[in-house]
């Protein structure tokens, strides 16, 4: 009876033991490792990254993660500095790659990479230069923003023009043959509005059509020194004089937003307008009867082997240097910027381009003759980026306040005034070089 009841005593504690044991696996398997994920996209843009992570999510039961929207770089920058970064974050554009990768405010990926055996050439060239400063790797291309011309057909037809422009030349004339003026001379229908600040109009943005240099060998600005950034100001200027700059600015001043389903090109107000790959979702789900086309920039005249290139910039995602659980951050990097099936997913919802070589020709792509213009574009190898400086999106904008200035009047000698701007954009980055960690 006694080695009985301690058979029975045995089994009851191991029985116990068990029970104790699954209670401990359910419990952990219960409390996944949580994860946030900071992301620029809003509305119905960031339901479709949700959804996307969402099925991350199912597939690795380790994690939950939390997406939050409308983040830019500022409020990045702020969390760092706090100490409250996020597991994971992202920005819209490049522009302050240098600044991150230099001051270690995101963590350099490569060693990650080389650990997981990825190669950065499973990107193309544009993508492997803009997510990295001076061989630190902070970032990974998840999207890219590819820019191109979008022309309306039916104006196109009504104007006698058969295609769209491929010189600048042709670019300009069309402009002014698609243009329409009331009777007291107000700009009804523009043909091109190429002032810069209005949409997505931006000096780099310009500056790929006509094979414009930022930099010399040793990392020195040479605006003033390359002829292109002359060539450009003038053509830019040529066609705003025509127009009228005071009329550029009334007629601007009557258009809709351009997020939103009253923006000019959509609501047939422009003929051709410079724009990124994303437009084509507007218009699919704000005007979707619209008769369009796509089609690389217009270029120099000059270069005509440049045609079918343009500018890239686009979606970056790091890791912050106190962001937390960086071992299951790096996994969901890792998933948004090199799974050919999770870009296919983001690219097909936002259409936005996936950036590894092989999803842009991956079968799950949804085709659109519209969007596959932008995925060509992307993958011409003469197609560039904006500079990656310590300076960051300064940079940028120093050239574009400078160009903002010229076309209103404001600078009287181009040459001389880019030598000079030269001279700040050397300056500032000097300074950034000095500075402290975001």
């Amino acid at each position: 009876m006694r080695r009985m009841r301690t058979a029975l005593v045995l089994a009851a504690a191991l029985a116990l033991a068990a029970a104790v044991a699954a209670t401990s696996s359910r419990s952990s398997a219960a409390a996944p490792t949580k994860l946030t994920l900071w992301v620029g996209f809003s509305a119905r843009e960031l339901g479709v990254v949700k959804s996307v992570v969402g099925e991350y999510d199912r597939k690795h039961a380790d994690v939950e993660v939390k997406v939050v929207g409308g983040i830019n770089d500022e409020k990045i920058v702020a969390a760092i500095r706090a100490g409250t970064a996020p597991d994971v974050v992202s920005s819209f554009n490049s522009y302050n790659v240098g600044s991150y990768c230099s001051t270690g405010g995101w963590i350099d990926l490569g060693p990650l990479m080389a650990k997981d055996h990825i190669s950065v050439n499973i990107f193309p060239k544009a993508t492997q230069y803009y997510t990295q400063y001076k061989g630190t790797r902070c970032a990974l291309p998840m999207l890219a923003d590819t820019y191109g011309l979008y022309y309306n057909k039916e104006l196109f037809r009504k104007a006698g023009i058969a295609g769209p422009p491929r010189t600048m030349s042709e670019l300009a004339a069309d402009a002014k043959k698609l243009t329409q003026r009331s009777s007291s001379g107000k700009i009804a229908v523009a043909g091109l509005d190429p002032v810069i600040g209005f949409y997505e109009n931006v000096p780099e943005r310009w500056a790929t059509a006509f094979g414009a240099q930022w930099q010399d060998a040793k990392g020195h600005a040479i605006l003033g020194k390359n002829a292109a950034w002359t060539k450009m100001g003038n053509w830019l200027k040529g066609l705003i004089d025509w127009y009228g700059y005071d009329k550029l600015v009334r007629f601007q001043a009557g258009l809709g937003d351009e997020f939103s389903a009253s923006q000019a090109f959509e609501t047939g107000k422009l003929a051709m307008n410079l724009d990124g790959e994303w437009r084509v979702a507007f218009i699919a789900a704000e005007h979707p009867d619209l008769d369009y086309g796509t089609a690389p920039m217009p270029v120099d005249d000059a270069h005509p082997e440049l045609y079918g290139s343009g500018y890239i910039n686009g979606t970056i995602v790091g890791i912050p240097k106190n962001g937390k659980n960086r071992d299951q951050a790096w996994a969901l990097v890792k998933y948004l910027t090199t799974n050919d099936h999770a870009l296919a997913e983001l690219s097909n919802g936002l259409r936005n381009v996936p950036t590894t070589k092989s999803s842009l020709t991956s079968k799950e792509i949804k085709p659109d003759a519209h969007f596959a213009t932008f995925l060509k574009i992307f993958a011409n190898p003469r197609s560039s980026t904006s500079p990656i400086t310590a300076a960051g999106v300064a940079y940028t904008n120093a050239v574009q306040t400078f160009f903002t200035k010229w076309q209103a009047g404001g600078v009287k000698d181009l040459p001389g005034g880019l030598k000079k701007l030269d001279g700040q954009l050397d300056a500032a980055v000097s300074q950034a070089k000095g500075g402290g960690p975001p």
